[in-house]
Protein backbone atom coordinates (compact mmCIF):
# COMPACT_ATOMS: atom_id res chain seq x y z
CA UNK A 1 0.00 0.00 0.00
CA UNK A 2 1.44 3.37 -0.99
CA UNK A 3 1.33 6.21 1.41
CA UNK A 4 -0.96 9.12 0.82
CA UNK A 5 0.65 12.50 0.22
CA UNK A 6 -1.15 15.73 0.87
CA UNK A 7 -1.60 18.09 -2.05
CA UNK A 8 0.84 20.99 -2.14
CA UNK A 9 -0.81 24.42 -1.88
CA UNK A 10 1.23 27.60 -2.34
CA UNK A 11 1.11 30.12 0.48
CA UNK A 12 1.00 32.99 -2.04
CA UNK A 13 0.39 33.26 -5.77
CA UNK A 14 4.13 33.81 -6.28
CA UNK A 15 5.34 30.74 -4.38
CA UNK A 16 6.95 28.11 -6.59
CA UNK A 17 6.47 24.39 -6.07
CA UNK A 18 9.47 22.63 -4.53
CA UNK A 19 11.41 20.01 -6.57
CA UNK A 20 9.58 17.08 -4.96
CA UNK A 21 6.23 18.54 -6.09
CA UNK A 22 7.60 19.26 -9.59
CA UNK A 23 8.55 15.58 -9.83
CA UNK A 24 5.07 14.45 -8.75
CA UNK A 25 3.47 16.75 -11.35
CA UNK A 26 5.85 15.44 -14.04
CA UNK A 27 5.02 11.83 -13.14
CA UNK A 28 1.27 12.45 -13.04
CA UNK A 29 1.38 13.59 -16.70
CA UNK A 30 3.87 10.82 -17.67
CA UNK A 31 6.37 13.44 -18.83
CA UNK A 32 4.12 14.82 -21.57
CA UNK A 33 3.65 18.56 -22.15
CA UNK A 34 0.01 19.34 -21.36
CA UNK A 35 -0.18 22.01 -24.08
CA UNK A 36 1.55 20.46 -27.08
CA UNK A 37 1.31 16.77 -26.20
CA UNK A 38 5.05 16.29 -26.89
CA UNK A 39 7.06 13.93 -24.69
CA UNK A 40 9.55 15.88 -22.53
CA UNK A 41 12.96 14.27 -23.00
CA UNK A 42 16.09 14.52 -20.91
CA UNK A 43 17.73 17.90 -21.46
CA UNK A 44 14.53 19.65 -22.59
CA UNK A 45 13.64 22.77 -20.66
CA UNK A 46 10.23 22.59 -19.02
CA UNK A 47 8.24 24.55 -16.50
CA UNK A 48 5.30 23.87 -14.26
CA UNK A 49 2.31 25.76 -15.61
CA UNK A 50 -1.10 26.53 -14.15
CA UNK A 51 -3.77 24.74 -16.19
CA UNK A 52 -6.24 27.49 -15.26
CA UNK A 53 -4.18 30.67 -15.04
CA UNK A 54 -4.11 32.58 -11.77
CA UNK A 55 -5.41 35.68 -13.57
CA UNK A 56 -8.41 33.67 -14.78
CA UNK A 57 -9.35 32.37 -11.34
CA UNK A 58 -7.05 29.36 -11.02
CA UNK A 59 -5.42 28.36 -7.75
CA UNK A 60 -1.77 27.93 -6.87
CA UNK A 61 -2.04 24.25 -5.94
CA UNK A 62 -0.66 20.97 -7.21
CA UNK A 63 -3.90 19.81 -8.83
CA UNK A 64 -3.94 22.95 -11.04
CA UNK A 65 -0.38 22.46 -12.35
CA UNK A 66 1.00 20.58 -15.32
CA UNK A 67 4.35 20.34 -17.12
CA UNK A 68 4.83 22.51 -20.21
CA UNK A 69 7.79 22.84 -22.55
CA UNK A 70 9.67 26.13 -22.50
CA UNK A 71 9.66 28.26 -25.61
CA UNK A 72 6.83 28.20 -28.11
CA UNK A 73 4.30 26.06 -26.16
CA UNK A 74 4.65 28.17 -23.00
CA UNK A 75 4.40 31.43 -24.96
CA UNK A 76 1.28 30.22 -26.78
CA UNK A 77 -0.38 29.18 -23.51
CA UNK A 78 0.44 32.50 -21.86
CA UNK A 79 -0.88 34.43 -24.88
CA UNK A 80 -4.12 32.46 -24.76
CA UNK A 81 -4.49 33.11 -21.02
CA UNK A 82 -3.99 36.85 -21.53
CA UNK A 83 -6.46 36.91 -24.44
CA UNK A 84 -9.05 35.05 -22.35
CA UNK A 85 -8.58 37.49 -19.46
CA UNK A 86 -8.99 40.48 -21.81
CA UNK A 87 -12.12 39.02 -23.39
CA UNK A 88 -13.72 38.35 -20.01
CA UNK A 89 -12.85 41.88 -18.86
CA UNK A 90 -14.31 43.47 -22.03
CA UNK A 91 -17.55 41.51 -21.79
CA UNK A 92 -17.91 42.13 -18.07
CA UNK A 93 -17.25 45.86 -18.32
CA UNK A 94 -19.66 46.21 -21.26
CA UNK A 95 -22.31 44.27 -19.34
CA UNK A 96 -21.90 46.50 -16.30
CA UNK A 97 -21.89 49.64 -18.46
CA UNK A 98 -18.41 50.75 -17.44
CA UNK A 99 -17.25 51.40 -20.99
CA UNK A 100 -19.32 53.07 -23.68
CA UNK A 101 -20.09 51.06 -26.78
CA UNK A 102 -17.91 51.88 -29.80
CA UNK A 103 -20.89 51.71 -32.15
CA UNK A 104 -22.80 54.52 -30.46
CA UNK A 105 -23.07 57.58 -32.74
CA UNK A 106 -22.55 61.09 -31.46
CA UNK A 107 -25.73 63.09 -31.24
CA UNK A 108 -25.50 66.63 -32.59
CA UNK A 109 -27.83 69.29 -33.89
CA UNK A 110 -26.54 68.87 -37.42
CA UNK A 111 -26.56 71.43 -40.21
CA UNK A 112 -29.44 73.39 -41.71
CA UNK A 113 -30.73 71.94 -44.97
CA UNK A 114 -29.90 73.95 -48.12
CA UNK A 115 -32.85 74.88 -50.34
CA UNK A 116 -33.07 72.69 -53.43
CA UNK A 117 -31.64 74.05 -56.70
CA UNK A 118 -34.36 74.97 -59.20
CA UNK A 119 -32.40 74.61 -62.44
CA UNK A 120 -29.14 72.86 -63.15
CA UNK A 121 -27.81 75.71 -65.33
CA UNK A 122 -28.38 78.59 -62.87
CA UNK A 123 -25.64 79.33 -60.31
CA UNK A 124 -26.20 78.59 -56.66
CA UNK A 125 -26.51 81.74 -54.58
CA UNK A 126 -23.85 81.55 -51.90
CA UNK A 127 -22.10 84.17 -49.90
CA UNK A 128 -18.52 84.26 -51.19
CA UNK A 129 -17.00 86.52 -48.58
CA UNK A 130 -16.42 89.60 -50.82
Amino acid sequence: MSRSVEQWIGKTDDSRPPPRVRLRIFDRYNGICHWSGIKIRAGDGWDVDHVIALTNGGENRESNMAPILRGKPHKEKTAQDVAEKAKVYRKRSAHLGLKPSKNRKLKSRGFAKAPPQKRASSPIDKWRGF
